[in-house]
């Protein structure tokens, strides 16, 4: 039986408290009542109180446990028992709290319920009594009552002085059972000592076992002897006794304890608290819990079994695995679906000791789980935050759920623009928005038992770039000041140094090796600057590999210690350092396990230049059977920064931050293009690319000007409208924070501009179109100037021995495109020049020409050769602005200037042209050309010219002796062109159009010269100039056969010329005539007569010289279709 009671001496300790009125005498009794309060403490079996696991004390039933206990409740925030206090034998003066009782269950499958919580209590008045020699009894029958509660009556407690004093009194008093079997058992004896001058009730409570045997009685005996003396009264009564029928609940499986504390001491309901070590759990065969810390050690090998009992501790590995597969108060996952080997690797992490932040070389787990769990939940939600406390996070591969967490590993596998699809990654960082300078982290202090908060800042530089951005966040499970310190700093750390992520998609031999949690490595060129991974080209050995892309690989030199890693055929990834290399040949010091397999990917790293290392995040297999992998940057030196504060490493992941030296190769070339059909000149410069450099600066200036600006990616520039001149020009390379080179390469570079001549015509052809026409051809001029704005000029020489040129030559079409490659022209005999011309008049330095010397022609009947410049005298048709020169017999363009107009005859160098010549002149011919009706016929002018400039003569050289040409300026600006007009009556005439020659139809044509000039200081002069006018022999035959009919008149279809007075004589040139006769008799004959341009008359006889009709055809042959 367990009985339990109170005395004078808790009353002195609440006095003591304050917790008793003050106004009373300090030896006055007052009555007591009790409150019974059951509480939850877990759900499965826990370990119990803190204090006497961390003291070592295992017996759960012994006194120094529940003493222990006692320092691990907590009422309204303070101990029942005083943490210094012993075990084992406190004292009074220990204990905050009196009159406190409690009993607990751990929270067995088989536990036994409590005592002393009352399901039906029956009350019993008694009221009699109890002397020392009259014991009162009360008797219990049932044996369904477990308690019974005695409840004694002092009327009054005093003893009255002879001083007048009153004081209290002492009764020694007995309880005792008496079984039906005569066992007697005395289970409380008690002195209650105190004043009352009203009535004091005292409870006691006695236990029945359940050996009891029934009935039993309960009997209040009084030990004190009886008073008679009237100033002494401390007599009693066995009030009444309350018989009490336990609630028989024991709560299997569900860890709780009942409270018992008297309402005099607590008014109202205390708050409380207990500080235990709580639910048991499955831990590894081979583990080990500290129980100061709750922290797990290893010993061997896990071989994937758990001890057979379930025990207590902080690792949030195997908290969570617990949640996870328990099947009454967790998600009940099967264990088989579990990585159990991945929560161990985890739980060894998380148990390793770190310093415990108190400044005394003291240290903690890593991650402890300390947490109460009151409420339910949803258990993705627990899941996350059960994950959050040790920085894990679950995903599941291969069947089966693991957990991966952010802890020190290496990497695992690479990843370079070569065996990523497309060869590309994409970056993207984080908001300056989300990036938090100062996180408060709010945690439960088991001291104060209240949530504290711990503030991590960042440093001053960070703070200044950001500003004060403040975060909160709560530290689940968390007591320790220095693991929320902790959870700041990588707060901190991800928000300002992780926040960048990278996506790329992959192979499926390569997604397949990669999980959730691993590290990996990244060669990207842009990000690097440089190529420094790819596939391998070939494998020699295992010490001997070949790599690929020797082109565009960067591949350092032996003196960086460089180093490789490479994926072997097994997924895994092994670093060598480099002990040689020749070309793309790669020597490493120690063999690799194995031979890797030709197109593995590898890296070169040297200390100036690494990989960014990254964090995967996820892993998604694409429908194309690709994969899709997004990853966290990683610094491998966080860990020592959260736990420690040590300051992060630098690597060194990129060449674009370095200093470069100058771009090499800094050439110039200088080119005229087209832009907005508009030919300019431009410089292009280029140079050899820059390992490493993010952009170029170009610095250029002309002549004296100021430097001009071009900043460029590409490794070329170009400079637009280039004039003729001196260029200084120097490049700068710039690295990937901006910064330039230190010097630049320089270049000093003479343009020409757009001042060169244009390029000669090449390849110049023609293919006969007619008679009468050709078509020439040539290759494109590949002077930009020429193909946009430029022309091409097509002349024509007489001359058939090759001595022609373009300035003796006469424009044969108007000036074409410079783009055309093509013209057709007339079929003349003589010599065809072509020259280019460029935007800004410049022609070709050298002339193209092909002479064409025509074979005879089918005869024709030259009808009129006229030359103006044989005339005696020559030249004699009307002049405007032309002007004779009987010395040369020529026409040229006339001067404008005045002979009156001359002021200094010495300063002339010529009184030929002064003031120049005018811009156009126009001779008339003396003579029209009249065939006296319609004909077609064949006109070819004549024209001979010679083009000069008027002021270059020889008087006008200052130094003779300097001069080294004599042959004069070449003039190219002046043209002379035939036009001709035409007539049907001689009379009214059609306007002029130019003179090319052809075939006309008329029967009148007149003739005109235009000499036309660019520049008054050119001159044209003409020395022959004329016409051949030419009928084409032409055959005329009968269509069928023709009857005659005595004096047969037959008519032409077409007239004939047959001569004029003023060209060759009247019928100087009659159509010849063949006949061919049908069905002629012996002695026929035929007679022609009257032939002339329209027909003939034809007259057939015989013999006799009779008239007959015969059948016949004719054939005329003459000149000229009228």
């Amino acid at each position: 039986m367990v009985a339990g009671g109170g005395g004078s001496n808790f009353e002195a300790i609440l006095r003591a408290t304050g917790m008793i009125d003050p106004d009373l005498p300090k030896d006055a009794l007052s009555s007591k009542q009790f409150n019974t309060i059951v509480e939850l403490l877990g759900e499965g079996e826990i370990l119990g109180s803190a204090t006497a696991s961390k003291a070592g004390i295992t017996d759960t039933t012994s006194d120094a446990y529940f003493n222990a206990f006692k320092k691990d409740i907590f009422l309204n925030g303070t101990q029942i028992l005083q943490q210094a206090a012993s075990n084992t034998g406190p004292q009074d003066s220990d204990f905050n709290f009196k009159d406190v009782d409690f009993a607990f269950r751990l929270g067995t499958a088989n536990q036994t319920f409590i005592q002393g919580i009352s399901s039906v209590e029956t009350e019993v008045i008694i009221g009699t009594t109890v002397t020392q020699s009259t014991p009162v009894t009360h008797t219990v029958s049932s044996s369904d009552i477990n308690a019974v509660r005695v409840t004694l009556r002092f009327p009054s407690m005093q003893s009255f002085q002879d001083d007048g004093d009153i004081h209290g009194r002492s009764v020694n008093l007995l309880i005792k059972t008496i079984e039906n079997d005569g066992t007697t058992t005395t289970v409380i004896n008690d002195v209650v000592s105190g004043r009352s001058t009203n009535a004091y009730f005292r409870d006691y409570i006695v236990n029945l076992k359940s050996t009891t045997s029934y009935p039993v009685a309960i009997r209040v005996e009084r030990v004190s002897p009886d008073t008679t003396d009237a100033k002494n009264i401390d007599a009693f009564q066995f009030n009444q006794a309350t018989n009490i029928i336990y609630q028989q609940n024991a709560y299997p499986n569900t860890a709780h304890t009942a409270l018992r504390f008297s309402a005099k001491q607590f008014p109202a309901v205390p708050k409380r608290v207990y500080r235990i070590r709580g639910r048991k759990i499955k831990i590894p065969h081979n583990a080990s819990v500290d129980l100061q810390t709750g922290a797990i050690t290893y010993a061997g090998t896990f071989n994937g079994t758990f001890k057979t009992d379930k025990e207590w501790t902080t690792d949030p590995a195997w908290i969570l695995y617990d949640v996870l597969t328990d099947t009454r108060a967790g998600c009940g996952i099967a264990e088989s679906n579990l990585d159990k080997f991945s929560f161990k690797t985890i739980s060894e992490y998380c148990g390793e000791s770190v310093d415990a932040g108190n400044g005394d070389g003291s240290t903690e787990p890593r991650f402890s789980c300390n947490v109460n769990i009151t409420q339910r939940q949803e258990a993705y939600g627990l899941i996350n935050s059960l994950c959050s406390v040790m920085r894990v996070m679950p995903f599941y591969s291969a069947g089966s759920i693991s957990i991966s967490q952010d802890a020190p590993k290496s990497a695992s596998y690479i990843f370079t623009n070569a065996n990523v699809i497309e060869g590309s990654f994409i970056y993207t960082g984080s908001s300056l928005k989300t990036r938090h300078t100062v996180i408060n982290v709010s945690y439960f202090d088991m001291i104060t038992q209240e949530v504290d908060v711990e503030t991590v800042e960042a440093d001053a530089a960070t703070q200044a770039k950001y500003g004060i951005q403040i975060k909160n966040i709560k530290a689940f499970a968390t007591t320790s000041r220095n693991q929320a310190r902790r959870l700041g700093r990588w707060f901190l750390y991800n928000e300002q140094k992780s926040g960048e992520t990278c996506s790329f998609s992959t192979t499926a031999a390569a997604g397949v090796l990669v999980r959730c949690g691993d590290i990996i490595e990244i060669s990207d060129r842009l990000k690097a600057g440089v190529r420094r991974g790819g596939l391998l080209k070939s494998v020699t050995s295992t010490t001997v590999v070949v790599l690929d892309d020797s082109d565009n690989t960067d591949i350092p030199s032996i003196g960086d210690s460089p180093t490789i890693s490479i994926v072997l055929p097994d997924g895994s990834l092994e670093e060598k350092t480099i002990s040689g290399i020749s070309g793309t040949t790669i020597t490493v010091s120690s063999a690799f396990s194995t031979a890797p397999n030709q197109h593995a990917p590898y890296i070169l790293e040297t200390s100036t230049l690494q990989t960014t290392t990254w964090r995967v995040v996820s892993v998604k297999e694409n429908e194309n059977k690709t994969f899709t992998i997004t990853a966290l940057s990683h610094d491998s030196g966080k860990y020592a920064f959260v736990e420690d504060g040590t300051e992060l490493p630098t690597r060194s992941i990129t060449s674009l931050t370095q200093i470069l030296g100058p771009p090499e190769g800094l050439r110039v070339d200088e080119k005229i293009v087209t832009i907005n059909n508009k030919a300019v000149s431009k410089l292009i410069l280029d140079w050899q690319t820059q390992s490493g450099a993010s952009r170029y600066e170009v610095q250029y200036k002309f002549a004296d000007g100021d430097f001009t600006k071009i900043e460029t990616i590409s490794s070329d520039a170009e400079i637009l409208n280039s004039d003729a001149g001196v260029y200084q020009i120097r490049v700068f390379s710039f690295n990937g924070l901006g910064e330039p080179s230190r010097q630049p390469a320089e270049l000093t570079f003479s343009a020409v501009g757009k001042t060169a001549p244009p390029s000669d015509i090449t390849n110049l052809t023609y293919e006969p179109i007619s008679d009468k026409e050709i078509r020439l051809r040539w290759d494109a001029v590949p002077d930009q100037d020429v193909r946009a704005g430029g022309r091409i000029h097509v002349r024509h020489s007489p001359k058939t021995d090759g001595s022609g040129t373009f300035q003796d030559a006469t424009d044969l079409v108007f000036a074409l495109s410079g783009a055309s490659t093509e013209k057709v022209v007339p079929l003349l005999e003589g010599e065809y020049i072509l020259k280019t011309q460029d935007d800004g008049d410049r022609f070709s330095t050298g002339e193209t020409s092909l002479v064409i010397d025509l074979p005879e022609a089918v005869p024709k009947l030259l009808v009129q050769s006229r030359r103006e410049d044989l005339d005696s005298p020559a030249f004699q048709g009307a002049k405007t602005n032309i002007g004779f020169d009987s010395g040369n017999g020529s026409i040229s363009l006339a001067g404008v200037g005045n002979f009156d107009d001359i002021t200094d005859f010495d300063a002339e160098s010529s009184l030929d042209d002064i003031g120049g010549v005018s811009a156009t002149g126009t001779y008339l011919f003396n003579e029209a050309l009249d065939l006296g009706a319609v004909f077609s016929i064949d006109l070819r002018k004549i024209i001979q010219t010679f083009s000069i400039y008027s002021n270059d003569l020889i008087d006008s050289i200052d130094d003779i002796d300097a001069r080294q040409d004599f042959d004069g300026a070449t003039s190219v600006d002046t043209n002379a062109e035939v036009f001709v007009q035409t007539s049907q009556d001689a009379t009214s005439y059609s306007g002029f159009q130019k003179f090319a020659n052809g075939t006309f139809k008329g029967r009148a044509f007149k003739f005109k010269c235009v000499l036309s000039t660019q520049d008054t200081n050119q001159d044209i002069r003409v020395s022959q100039l004329g016409y051949f006018a030419e009928f084409q022999r032409r055959t005329e035959q009968s269509s069928a056969a023709i009857t005659s009919s005595g004096n047969t008149q037959v008519n032409f279809a077409h007239p004939f010329f047959t001569g004029t007075s003023a060209l060759l004589g009247v019928n100087s040139n009659l159509p010849s005539l063949g006949i061919t006769a049908f069905n002629m008799q012996s002695g026929d004959f035929y007679e022609i007569s009257n032939r002339t341009a329209n027909g003939f008359q034809i007259h057939f006889k015989n013999s006799s010289n009779a008239s007959v009709s015969r059948e016949f055809n004719f054939t005329a042959i003459g000149f000229g279709k009228g």
